[in-house]
């Protein structure tokens, strides 16, 4: 297993319960600051509940708890004290589905920065522009920003989907199947942004394909049923995997 030597995120010990189902089971693992950890498996492991547990949004699921603790730069994420809107600035989204809002590109790029208290126009003008242009996509949309989001190609939607959770400045985004439904030279384009990005922020990705997970991350964590089975940096899990489970999962002989 490979070292933690600069960790963002703890996770100590995690169950996650919807009522009486058991999404996880004793999850304990470091994630490496400014690095892309993938979290692979098959449907319904895990690796989602994983990803929405490190910023709140399990606390959304009627009926959740959970055991275990959770920290981001040391500080318990589920103390009374930390705020969950708060958290959700620092620890950004990106779902399967862009899921953008049917608004202009700008208001989507302007909401969460305008929910966060910035109203002055020039401001948001500014970081619409910083967001667009990290995202790799202002070039193409600066003469558009009045245009209907949902009017744009799956593609160009899943950039701008990126460049509303970067417009709030997190720390840490979380990416769930970031190239969902995409063809190959989009999705060859979204991994090249995401090693972009991790030079300046923690990326976490739930991903069902095993050639991108091997292309993109720098440590890969395995979930099956719920259960994290085996974690350590890409190239071992993939080329000399610990488990057994985890070589049938990544040959294709456990789906």
């Amino acid at each position: 297993m490979t070292t933690i030597t600069d960790p963002k995120i703890e996770v100590k010990n995690l169950n996650v319960f919807y009522g009486d189902f058991q999404a996880l089971y004793d999850v304990s693992l470091l994630i490496q600051k400014n690095k892309v950890t993938s979290l692979i498996g098959p449907t319904h492991c895990g690796k989602t509940t994983f990803l929405r547990v490190l910023n709140r949004l399990t606390d959304l699921k009627e009926n959740s708890h959970h055991t275990g603790t959770v920290l981001i730069d040391n500080d318990d994420i589920y103390s009374k004290k930390d705020d969950a809107a708060l958290l959700r600035k620092k620890v950004g989204m990106v779902f399967q589905n862009s899921n953008l809002f049917p608004k202009s590109i700008y208001e989507n790029i302007a909401y969460g920065p305008k929910i966060h208290g910035i109203k002055n126009t020039a401001d948001l003008d500014e970081i619409v522009e910083k967001s667009l242009t990290k995202a790799e996509v202002w070039n193409d949309l600066k003469d558009k920003l009045d245009q209907d989001a949902l009017s744009l190609t799956k593609s160009i939607q899943k950039h701008l989907s990126i460049a509303r959770a970067l417009a709030v400045d997190p720390e840490i985004i979380l990416m769930d199947e970031p190239a969902f439904n995409l063809d190959p030279n989009s999705t060859s384009q979204i991994e090249a942004l995401i090693n972009k990005l991790k030079t300046s922020m923690t990326i976490i990705m739930v991903t069902h394909n095993m050639q991108q997970a091997a292309r993109v991350s720098d440590y890969t964590a395995f979930f099956y049923e719920g259960r994290l089975i085996e974690y350590d940096d890409t190239d071992a899990v993939f080329t000399r995997p610990a488990e057994k489970l985890t070589e049938d999962y990544i040959t294709g002989r456990l789906q």
